[in-house]
């Protein structure tokens, strides 16, 4: 599985003018299909719905920038592991990441665009669960 980094983009852009709807639509998402995870949240999500924006932005903005992208990642691994993620949520907010994007996304998404995103999300949760192991407990 390959990503094109043009399909990201542009099926980021497409879901760019929904950000708010986007990022409530994933948490509704990933509770109603995984409620285990539901502890990990506050109760109240508008930061948290606001983080996730903004780190999906600078990750499609960096796709290309191996180097700054890395220490993105490490840092974000190592903060969600001190919120108590483990390597096995990563699947269940992959999944509610994706169906964000598709629901929102209209004619930009495609089988090639969903493929794209499912690579990146396989680098960036690799990258995040590794960073995660190796945080202090």
């Amino acid at each position: 599985m390959t990503a094109d980094f043009s399909l990201i983009r542009s099926s980021f852009a497409a879901v760019q003018p929904h950000g708010p709807q986007v990022t409530e639509y994933f948490y509704d998402h990933l509770f109603a299909h995984h409620p285990e995870v539901r502890p990990l949240f506050a109760a109240h999500l508008d930061e948290q719905r606001d983080r996730l924006w903004a780190a999906l932005g600078a990750l499609v903005a960096n796709l290309e920038n191996a180097e700054t992208l890395a220490g993105m990642l490490q840092n974000l691994g190592r903060r969600h592991a001190g919120y108590g993620a483990v390597a096995a949520h990563y699947p269940a907010v992959g999944a509610s990441l994706i169906a964000s994007l598709r629901h929102f996304a209209g004619d930009e998404w495609t089988p090639a665009a969903e493929e794209s995103w499912t690579a990146v999300y396989g680098v960036i949760s690799n990258a995040m669960v590794a960073a995660g192991e190796t945080a202090p407990s």
